[in-house]
C-alpha cells in the first residue's frame, strides 16, 4: 500500500471521546488520533517510541513527570517504556502520532 485513503478509513476508538484512524509498514505505524473536548487519554506506558505533532486544537501532554500544553505545530517525543497521558481541554485537538516498533495492538 503505497496511498492511504483517510477519509474513507474507519475508526477505532482508544478511550471515551478518543479515536484514531491507523496505517502501518512493515516497520512504524502512524495514527491520526482526535480527542473530544475534555476527553482523556489514561496514564500507561509501552515499548514503542512515539514521536507526535498536533494539528489542531491543543492537548495538555504529561510525559514522565514534565506537564505541557501542546498547540498546533508543536511536536513531542517519547522513548518506550516512559509513562505518559493527555487531556484535551475545552476544544477538539487532532494529533498525528508515529510509532516504532508497530504497535499490533492498533492494527485493525
Amino acid at each position: 500500500m503505497y496511498y492511504c485513503d483517510v477519509q474513507s478509513r474507519a475508526s477505532m476508538e482508544l478511550h471515551k471521546g478518543v479515536s484514531s484512524k491507523t496505517f502501518w509498514g512493515d516497520n512504524m505505524l502512524l495514527s491520526l488520533v482526535e480527542f473530544e473536548p475534555g476527553s482523556r487519554g489514561a496514564p500507561h506506558n509501552h515499548p514503542h517510541e512515539q514521536v507526535g505533532v498536533i494539528l489542531e486544537g491543543e492537548i495538555e501532554l504529561t510525559i514522565g513527570e514534565e506537564n505541557k500544553l501542546l498547540q498546533p505545530g508543536d511536536c513531542y517525543m517519547i522513548p518506550g517504556g516512559v509513562e505518559h497521558s493527555a487531556a484535551a481541554s475545552g476544544i477538539f485537538c487532532k494529533m498525528m502520532i508515529v510509532f516504532n516498533p508497530v504497535r499490533e495492538d492498533y492494527k485493525y
